[in-house]
C-alpha cells in the first residue's frame, strides 16, 4: 500500500471504446506488503509543458466531487501535447510512437547493474487542470512494448499556489524483463510531496495546511535499441487525481435489491505458496496478479502457451504464475503496484485497464449489472470482516457479484483452493473496510485505508450499457 493513502484503480479500456461511440474508430498471507519509501529518477526528453488541455477527454469527476479522472486514448489526443521525437498513430486503436529519434540516452538499470544505450522519443501531454483539487494522484497506461523497448510514465503537478512538483517518475515500464527490470522508483521527493511507489501523495503536514494539486500533465518517454525498425505503441495514458476526506467510517449505501453474479473464473493465491519465491515469497503474497487474472480470463483472454513455457509443468494454474512475473516491481519488491497491474491486463489483446476510487458500493452494483467485475484494495482486523478468517495490512479481491440482500460475492484470492474462492460478505462490513481512508489495526494504531481503490478491466471497445455504466461512477 502506500504509505499515505492506499492503492489505485481505474479504467484505461472504456476511454477508447467510449471513442468508438463518439470518434470513428511479509504480511499476513492475504496481505501486500506495506510500500517502502522511493529513489530518485528522470528522463531525457523536452519539459515543455503542454499548452492547455486541448485535445483530451471530457474529464469526468466521480465519488462527490472528490475524484477526477482524466485519459489520452484517440487520434487526436495524441497530435496534442508537445511532441519530442513522437507521432500519433491512426486505426482502430490509436497510439503514441516514435516517429524520429530526439536522441539517445544511456539507461544504467539499477537492479541488474546493466548498461545499454537507448534511443528515445518523449511526448508531454497537455497540461490538465483537475476538476478536484487532490491529495493524490495515479497514474494508468497502456502499452505494447515488444522485445527491445520500454517506457517510462512521468509527472509533473501544480499545487494552489502555483509552485509546480519536479517531474515525478511513477513507473519505468515493459511487458516482459529481459531488457530492464520494471520498476518504481523510490526517494522522490520535493518536501512537499512525496512519490510512494505508485501514489504521487502530498505530505500529511502539508495536507493540513490545505496543499493540493490542482494541476497536472504527464510525460511519457519512449525507448528502443539504437536503429531499431520498431519501438512501443501507448494506447493510453492518464491519471487519477482525488480528495477522499479522512474517515473511520463510511455512509451506507442502498442496496439494488436484485441479485447479480458474473461467471468470474476462481484462483487462489496460496495454492502457489513457495512457488517462484523471487517474486516478492511467492503465491502468499501475489493477491493482486491472482486478481488481475481472474479478470483477464473472465474477458477471454489466456497466456499463449509459450508464454508460460518457463513455468514447472507440475504447478497448477501456470498463469498465475506468469501474472506474477508479470507484475513485479522490482524496487518494492512485490506484485502489488496498482498501475503495473492494469498495464499487464492492457497488453492483452482488445482490453484496457485503469486504476480509480469509486464512491460506493453502489456504484460497484451499477458496474456488474453492465458485465464489468472490478478489483478492489481493502485492509482490515479478522474481527472487521466475518467470513474472511485473515485479517491484512491490503490485499485485492474480484467483486464478482451481489446478493439480493446486497451482501457482496467475491473471489478472494485469499483461499486455500480454487474452488474455496468464491465468499459472500456482509454488504455493511465490506464497504467499510474498502472505502475508509483510516482504521486501527491490531495493536491499536491509526494507519491508512484504501479510500475506494479499484482496478477496472475492460474491452477496449465496451458495450453501449458498459460506457453508460462507466459514465454513471465517473470513470469515463
Amino acid at each position: 500500500m502506500t504509505a499515505p493513502t492506499p492503492r489505485r484503480a481505474l479504467l484505461a479500456v472504456a476511454l477508447a471504446a467510449a471513442a468508438a461511440a463518439t470518434v470513428p474508430g511479509g504480511p499476513a498471507s492475504a496481505a501486500e506488503a506495506p510500500r517502502g519509501e522511493p529513489e530518485p529518477g528522470g528522463a531525457p526528453g523536452a519539459e515543455t509543458p503542454g499548452a492547455g488541455d486541448t485535445g483530451s477527454a471530457p474529464a469526468a469527476a466521480s465519488a462527490g466531487g472528490t475524484v477526477d479522472n482524466r485519459f489520452w486514448y484517440a487520434y487526436a489526443h495524441w497530435r496534442a501535447g508537445t511532441h519530442q521525437g513522437t507521432a500519433a498513430l491512426a486505426g482502430d486503436r490509436p497510439g503514441l510512437v516514435i516517429g524520429t529519434p530526439a536522441g539517445r540516452t544511456e539507461y544504467t538499470d539499477p537492479h541488474t547493474g546493466r548498461r545499454s544505450d537507448w534511443e528515445y522519443a518523449a511526448w508531454t501531454s497537455p497540461v490538465h487542470r483537475s476538476t478536484v483539487p487532490g491529495t493524490e494522484a495515479i497514474a494508468s497506461w497502456n502499452a505494447h512494448t515488444p522485445a527491445g523497448t520500454w517506457i517510462q510514465v512521468e509527472l509533473r503537478a501544480t499545487y494552489g499556489s502555483g509552485a509546480a512538483t519536479p517531474w515525478y517518475v511513477l513507473g519505468r515500464w515493459a511487458s516482459g524483463d529481459g531488457d530492464i527490470r520494471r520498476t518504481s522508483v523510490d526517494g522522490q521527493t520535493d518536501g512537499t510531496s512525496t512519490v510512494w511507489t505508485d501514489t504521487l501523495a502530498v505530505d500529511a503536514p502539508a495536507r493540513a495546511n490545505g496543499v493540493r494539486i490542482t494541476d497536472w500533465q504527464l510525460r511519457l518517454t519512449l525507448h528502443r535499441k539504437p536503429g531499431a525498425a520498431q519501438g512501443p505503441t501507448v494506447w493510453l495514458a492518464g491519471a487519477m487525481v482525488s480528495d477522499v476526506p479522512d474517515r473511520f467510517t463510511v455512509p451506507a449505501s442502498a442496496p439494488s435489491g436484485k441479485a447479480h453474479e458474473l461467471k468470474v473464473p476462481r484462483y487462489s493465491q496460496e495454492i502457489h505458496t513457495g512457488q517462484y519465491p523471487q517474486y516478492d515469497n511467492g503465491g502468499e503474497a501475489w493477491c493482486s496478479p491472482t486478481s488481475s487474472q481472474m479478470i483477464i480470463e473472465y474477458w477471454g483472454r489466456k497466456p499463449a502457451p509459450e508464454d508460460l513455457a518457463w513455468v514447472d509443468s507440475r504447478y497448477a494454474d501456470p498463469q498465475v504464475c506468469h501474472a506474477a512475473r508479470s507484475t513485479y516491481d522490482s524496487a518494492y519488491k512485490g506484485c502489488g503496484n496498482w498501475p503495473f497491474n492494469a498495464a499487464y491486463a492492457a497488453t492483452y489483446s482488445g482490453l484496457a485497464g485503469v486504476v480509480t476510487r469509486l464512491r460506493s458500493l453502489a456504484d460497484l452494483e451499477t458496474l456488474v449489472r453492465s458485465g464489468i467485475p472490478a478489483i478492489t484494495s481493502q485492509s482490515f482486523r479478522a474481527e472487521e470482516l466475518a467470513g474472511a478468517g485473515y485479517g491484512t495490512a491490503g490485499h485485492l479481491m474480484t467483486v464478482i457479484g451481489f446478493t439480493a440482500a446486497g451482501d457482496v460475492v467475491a473471489n478472494d484470492p485469499n483461499s486455500p483452493d480454487d474452488l474455496a474462492v468464491r465468499r459472500v460478505y456482509k454488504r455493511r462490513e465490506w464497504e467499510n473496510v474498502w472505502l475508509r481512508t483510516k482504521r486501527h489495526n491490531a495493536a491499536g494504531k491509526t494507519v491508512t485505508g484504501s479510500g475506494g481503490i479499484c482496478y477496472l478491466y475492460v474491452p477496449a471497445r465496451p458495450s453501449l450499457a458498459q460506457i453508460l455504466a462507466l459514465r454513471a461512477v465517473g470513470v469515463l
